[in-house]
């Protein structure tokens, strides 16, 4: 089940001995690596400058993919978003490096370039936007939204670099504000459960049998209190309007497939998130039939690796069915696939961005941090501090 991260691990790791055993004490490697740095962040600028039309920009960020699928999936999201917010400049970034460099390398597809948030921010601040956006496609409030929350953005309101005047930063205060992901609060999960419920495909299905979602989550060695306890809010909610709702994770102690299928059974399975007890009671389900379905942006690897394989006798496809539940992992009735128009006849998997009503739900934050700029909840930055 976690072989994608195992291989990310090793990934970094190769990454990591690249990168020491280029730095040595020769200065031609030392001018080249600057030169790199300053050529990508060179290329940054130039799509910035070229495509700028407007004062004010959306900077949308995800974590990324390495699956063609994922890409059409963000082109729609760009797309909508450009659409929705007229006046507005809309990028998007990639968090993960490895995903970039996938990306660009063009695997089995022509090259994209995505860039990392703290190079599109640099490229926007030296562009001389007014106001700043910065939204989030995470699904949780958890390790990804906070690194692109309390590093990027908090840099580049700090000037860590160096890359702006006193003047810029200056009129930048109160101008910057990031959307937060999905299901930021309580509340937003409740959203996401009434919209996930009237989805056609969703819908068929739970009327059917069982409908199990596989998010991501954190793992609980980290305490992202208000990110994982989503995922069960949500659950709480969907199995409020039918109880053959269930929600797991990839990584989250006590919700991974195993532990759904163990709720499937029924019994009181009370557990820790965070700081928060969660007394949990399931009766048993003996419906026999079940649809799997992602709980993440896109559909990329955990979606069609750890959900779907049926290769891997760990992947939840496996398990169900090695629990004696006819299950379907993929799907043929998603009416607004906009990745199937051509790959006809592949196994397909919508991901949370494809669907129109839950990219509605991510731009309602947007708008919500748009009200933001110019008052004391948007972001201010030091150079505006009293010099007393």
């Amino acid at each position: 089940m976690n072989k994608i991260k195992t291989m990310m691990l090793a990934m970094l790791a190769c990454i990591a001995c690249v990168t020491f055993s280029a730095c040595s004490d020769d200065d031609d490697d030392n001018d080249a690596k600057v030169s790199n740095y300053e050529k990508y962040q060179q290329a940054v600028n130039q799509t910035v400058n070229s495509q700028k039309k407007s004062d004010k920009v959306i900077l949308l960020v995800a974590f990324g993919s390495t699956w063609e699928q994922a890409y059409d999936t963000f082109d729609k999201v760009v797309s909508d978003y450009k659409a929705n917010f007229s006046g507005w400049d809309v990028y998007l970034s990639f968090s993960s490096a490895i995903c970039i460099n996938n990306a660009r390398a063009g695997e089995n597809v022509a090259p994209k370039d995505y860039y990392d948030p703290e190079h599109w921010l640099t490229a926007i601040g030296l562009a001389g936007y007014k106001q700043v956006v910065v939204q989030s496609l995470q699904v949780i409030p958890g390790e990804e939204y906070r690194r692109v929350r309390d590093s990027y953005v908090k840099d580049f309101m700090n000037n860590r670099n160096g890359d702006f005047t006193d003047t810029y930063m200056k009129s930048i205060d109160k101008q910057v504000v990031v959307g937060t992901p999905l299901m930021a609060e309580t509340d937003d999960a409740e959203k996401l459960a009434d919209v996930l419920n009237k989805e056609a495909d969703v819908k068929a299905a739970v009327q059917q049998g069982i409908v199990a979602f596989m998010g991501h989550g954190n793992p609980e060695g980290y305490d992202y209190y208000g990110g994982n306890i989503r995922y069960l809010q949500l659950e709480s909610y969907l199995r409020s309007l039918n109880p053959n709702y269930y929600v797991g994770t990839v990584d989250m102690d006590e919700t991974y497939a195993e532990d759904v299928l163990k709720h499937i059974e029924g019994g009181d399975f009370p557990f820790t998130v965070g700081d928060m007890k969660v007394a949990a009671n399931y009766e048993a389900n003996t419906a026999k039939k079940a649809q799997l379905f992602v709980l993440m942006s896109i559909a990329g690897d955990h979606a069609h690796n750890d959900m779907a394989d049926d290769e891997d006798d760990e992947s939840w496809y496996s398990l169900f069915n090695a629990a004696g539940i006819e299950t379907n992992a993929y799907e043929t009735n998603f009416t607004e696939a906009c990745w199937k128009k051509y790959k006809a006849g592949e196994g397909y998997i919508p991901g949370l961005a494809e669907r129109s009503a839950v990219r509605k739900l991510w731009m309602n934050h947007t708008h919500e941090a748009i009200a933001k700029l110019g008052t004391d909840e948007a972001l201010s930055t030091p150079t505006t501090a009293s010099e007393e």
